[in-house]
């Protein structure tokens, strides 16, 4: 694959390259993301933009991951807009990153938390699981750079 180099500002161009990356379409994002369990959930906190790492699955459309904050848990059920990033970064061997657009949600229902259960990697502290939330991806971009 020819890489093709703009200037950094330049619009995506109809080929889907701008500025050495290659635009991602949405169903190898889908499969990107299930290549890594570590994400950012991009959020709003006080007015101000905060990104939080976390664990995750994904699971069809949605990005699956446990919290222990009330407060994550009560921003989800009044279905709050928030973005999902994850990326690969090996320049040896290329980059990508994968950005998301959705609304959150916590799943309560039984069976489903119980199929859940198994497949969702622990988070990093063992108190903050007792929430499990959704992001339902309305949108989804990604870009790829070959090795360097």
């Amino acid at each position: 694959m020819d890489r093709v180099v703009s200037p950094p500002d330049a619009p995506v161009s109809a080929t889907g390259h701008t500025a050495g990356f290659v635009t991602i379409g949405r169903a190898e994002c889908l499969l990107l993301l299930d290549t890594v369990d570590v994400g950012r959930v991009v959020y709003t906190e006080n007015a101000l933009p905060a990104a939080h790492p976390v664990t995750f699955l994904r699971d069809g459309e949605e990005i699956i991951f446990r919290t222990g904050s009330p407060v994550k848990a009560a921003a989800a059920a009044k279905r709050a807009v928030v973005g999902f990033q994850a990326d690969r970064i090996q320049p040896d061997r290329g980059c990508w990153s994968v950005l998301g657009i959705g609304t959150t949600y916590e799943i309560t229902e039984p069976t489903r938390l119980a199929d859940l259960d198994h497949r969702l990697p622990r988070p990093w502290l063992p108190d903050h699981d007792g929430f499990v939330l959704a992001i339902a991806l309305r949108l989804l971009t990604g870009r790829h750079v070959a090795a360097l």
